[in-house]
This record gives C-alpha cells, structure tokens and sequence, in this order.
C-alpha cells in the first residue's frame, strides 16, 4: 500500500500572440513551436500510457490565452502551413545528406516526428483541445484555469474588481471549452497576496497553487510545511510546491536537462545551413530565426557552440529512463522518510511549466512517459496522482492564512515589478479605474455595448504578466512594449469615444477582428463588489 503521493503539475500557458493584420509576425511561432515540440507529444504520452493500461493521473492548467489560440481557426492555419514547411525542410534535409551518415539518421529521425505530429493534427482536425479534453473526461487528467490573460494579481489588488475580473472570465471561459467549472487555478506567476482566497470561493474554485514559501510562511506555520495542503478560512486549499523535487528538473546545475546526451537548445539549422539553401525557411526579410531542427548535443558544460558533437536520440532516450528511474527513487527516499515524520501519507507537488516538456528540454516528454511506467509499474510507496483526486480523498486539512508570496527571482513579485517595467503600472492602474467607471455604465445600444466589452478586452490582454516578464529578461522586449502600448492605447480610444458617445464603428470592427480574445465576455463583470 502506497504510504505517499506525488503530484506533477504542468502550467501549460502562452500569451495572447494573433495577428489577422500581417502575413508574417515572428512571435505567432511561439504557439506553432509548442504544438510540435510540447502539446502534441504530450498527447502521444498520454495516449501511450492509455494504450498500455497505465491508469496515469496527472494535473495541467490550459490558461485562457493558449486555449482560444488553440481554437482560432486563423493560428490553425497558419500552423498547418508552418509544420508543412518543416516537413519540406527535412525532407530536402534527408536528400541534402545522402553521404553524411549521422546528420541523415538525424534528419530521418526528424522526418518521423514531423509525421507523427501532423498524424495527430489531422486526427482532431486541429482541435487539440478537444484531443486533451478527453483525458479529463477520463480522470486522467485534471484540467485547471488561470487567470483570464495571466494578470499578475498582486499587482492590481487596490482594484478588487480588475481581480475579479481576471479570475471569473478565466472561470466562465473554462466552463464554455470544458463544459463544467474548473476545481483548481494556477495562479499566474503563482502569485498570492492575504484576502485573494475569498474571491478564488466566490468563483467556485476549490484549491490554487502557491511556491513553497507561500505555504511555509503560513499563519499559523502548518504542521507539515509543503507536504499537504492548507485549506484557508474559506475553505480553498492552498498546494505548495516542492522545492527537492523541483530543483532536479529546473536547475540549471544539477537538474536533469543538463545532461551531456540531451539536444542542445541553442544550435539550430536555421543559423548554421547555408544562407541561400535555408532561406525560404527563415523570415520573410531574411533574418535568420530557430527552424526547431536541431542535430547537436549539450556535449559537456563550458564548451561553445562549436565545439558540441553529434546528438543520438537514442543514447539521448537511454538517458530519460535513468533520469526517470532516479527521479522515482528519490520521490520514495523522500515519501519514506516524510511518512516517518508526519505519520501520515505526505503529497509531494512538482510543477513545472509545461513548455519546458519538449520545448526547451526537447527529452521532457519522454522522461514523462518513463516516469509514469515506472511508477506504475516498479514501486509500491507512493501514488501518483491530482490535485482533485488528493482532495476528494483526503479532505481534512490544517487551517492557515497562506504568505504573501510568487514564484522567480527572491519569490516576492521582484521580477514583475522592477527597473525594466514599472513603467506599465500606472497606465495599468488608471486604466482599471476607468474599466470600473464603464462597468456600472448601461448601453445605449448595440454599438456601444460591443464597444464597453471590447474595452474590457483591452484591458485583460495589457495586464498579461508576459509582457512585464519579457521586459525583465530582456528578450524580445520592443515586442512587449509594443504589445502592451497597443492594447492602453485601444483601451483609451474606447474609453473617450464611449464617454463622447461618438463609437467609431469601422475602428471597432477592426479592433475586434484582431483581439478577438473571450468573444462571450460581459463588460459587466467590472461592476463594484
């Protein structure tokens, strides 16, 4: 009988990236890159472990954001012709390296892959929120919200109503897609302050997810630090995250995607192919970009990029089942000595963002699937399971007041407020006073109630705490500045044309066309509590 349980949780999340206005915008292949490299792999674990009798449980957030770009038939487009040029590509690349014998292995590899994930993109005709809608229909997967556009809400907390907002959009779209209400919510950046559990109950959901410190740092400190949740004084239940478990996936000293076998992130055909030859495959202007076609290891650490070898997925594949194996004997180290303590079954919560799954540890998935087996398979002392499973069947907890607190640099909303990007907050905050101002405004007509929702839309799709995180980490930033100028600036034409009453209908119809985001939203939600 297992004496603990282990709860990976993956934050599956993208900002709003859509742009019907151009033919090319570089930042729409975040999404495309994601599907090939993350969610579609995914999805082949899951239907693997399925196949196999492995009665996985498993907890992901899909965040509002990446479900709507998921379903937009124009992202779906674009990434049908975006994963068609990659199948183009290596199939010139398997023909371009007819007497290299490894980088043909690797193209060939390659040209399996892109097979496979467009097998799975016509299974469900694009729709692979449909595809993992099935697995919470099973109880596999327990599917979870965020918030509507990831507002960092600590930040705009003297606003309860842009709060609300956030949280109960979030709710109401999860409920459209998923046809039930969501149990849990990733906070966005994992973000807490004291009073948020009250609207997270008025919302209807039952638990959130904090970093470690939130738990720990609790009123009164809980008995069993992060090992079980803590239920607040409304009854939402507060998860903390494990910062052992975590550290062996997320450090960049120890954590396991350092190994020396895995494929390197930062050598890619787009930069190192012959001008000419990749050009068609690169952006429009010639600038060279990733392609995602990647025939090199991480080698060893301190070596430049040239100096990396030949990656083998299969020495690479070897490597995800150690890693797995050592992943599972250290969570029953970890639940044996836990239940000593505690004299109870501890939960050990490991999440992660999912995007690292594939993406940036191009090996996650396959560590997943092999985790998963292993558990299922080789070892009594734990339980895997989610996050609604845990708390249907272990509904007594200890009461405390969680710490203000968040996830990234010192835990304690640095990395969203700071040098780089306190410049946001102000137009953030008077353009939440004035969204409250509209809220409790009724329509004249037609136009003008199309214009407050879309107002509302401005506002969510600013307050993304992307655009402060990409300032911080200095990547891609004029996009960011860009991007949240854009939506104040709309927001602002909005507000004064619905105060004049003189709605520029043509600009509106434009407007809506691009930030097409939570078409069912209701201004209203913005009314005073």
């Amino acid at each position: 009988m297992a004496i603990g349980y282990v709860a990976l949780v993956l934050h599956a999340h993208l900002p709003f990236v859509r742009h019907p206005e151009s033919d090319y915008v570089l930042e729409e292949e975040w999404l495309f890159e994601a599907i090939t490299e993350t969610y579609i792999p995914l999805l082949h674990v899951f239907d693997g472990l399925k196949r196999d009798g492995v009665d996985f449980k498993l907890t992901m957030s899909m965040t509002p954001p990446l479900v709507s770009m998921l379903r937009d038939p124009l992202l779906q487009e674009r990434y049908d012709e975006h994963l068609s040029k990659l199948e183009e590509l290596i199939e010139k690349e398997i023909e371009h390296n007819e007497h290299n014998g490894h980088i043909r292995y690797l193209a060939e590899f390659y040209a399996s892959e892109f097979s496979k994930v467009r097998e799975t993109w016509e299974q469900y005709d694009g729709d692979l929120v449909t595809a993992f809608k099935q697995y919470l229909d099973s109880n596999n997967l327990e599917i979870i919200t965020c918030g509507a556009t990831h507002g960092y809400l600590p930040l705009m907390k003297m606003y309860p109503q842009a709060v609300w907002a956030q949280i109960q959009v979030a709710c109401e779209h999860y409920e459209e897609t998923f046809g039930r209400p969501a149990k849990g919510i990733w906070l966005p950046e994992c973000a807490y302050y004291e009073g948020l559990e009250r609207m997270l109950a008025d919302a209807g959901l039952r638990y959130f997810l904090t970093d470690g410190h939130g738990i720990l740092y609790a009123r009164p400190r809980p008995r069993f630090g992060t090992y079980a949740p803590i239920f607040t004084e409304t009854g939402v239940a507060a998860f903390g995250r494990d910062h052992e478990s975590s550290q062996q996936v997320w450090s960049s000293e120890v954590g396991y995607p350092g190994a020396a076998e895995y494929r390197e992130f930062y050598k890619d055909l787009g930069w190192e192919a012959d001008y000419e030859y990749i050009k068609p495959y690169i952006m429009p202007n010639g600038q060279r970009k990733n392609i995602g076609i990647k025939y090199h290891k991480i080698t060893g650490r301190g070596l430049g990029l040239g100096d990396k070898a030949l990656y083998d997925p299969y020495w690479a594949r070897e490597k995800t089942a150690e890693h797995a194996a050592n992943f599972m004997f250290n969570r029953e180290r970890q639940a044996e000595h836990l239940h000593y303590i505690m004299q109870r079954p501890p939960i050990i919560v490991s999440p992660y963002d999912a995007e690292l799954f594939g993406h940036w540890w191009y090996e996650g998935p396959w560590f997943i699937d092999y985790l998963f087996r292993k558990s299922w398979y080789d070892q009594g002392t734990y339980e895997m399971t989610h996050l609604a499973d845990y708390l249907r069947n272990n509904s007594t907890q200890q009461v405390c007041r969680p710490s203000q607190s968040s996830w990234g640099y010192k835990g304690f909303h640095e990395y969203w407020l700071n040098e780089t990007n306190a410049w946001i907050y102000p137009h953030l905050h008077k353009a939440a006073e004035r969204m409250i101002e509209l809220g409790s405004l009724e329509p004249a007509d037609e136009l003008e109630w199309r214009a407050l929702n879309q107002a509302a839309r401005e506002l969510l799709l600013a307050q993304s705490s992307d655009w402060a995180f990409i300032m911080r980490t200095g990547t891609m930033v004029p996009y960011a500045v860009r991007r949240t100028r854009s939506h104040l600036m709309r927001f602002d034409k909005l507000y004064y044309d619905i105060k004049m009453g003189k709605i520029d209908s043509g600009w509106l119809e434009k407007v809506q066309k691009i930030d097409n985001i939570f078409p069912s939203i209701n201004y209203r939600v913005y009314r005073p509590l």
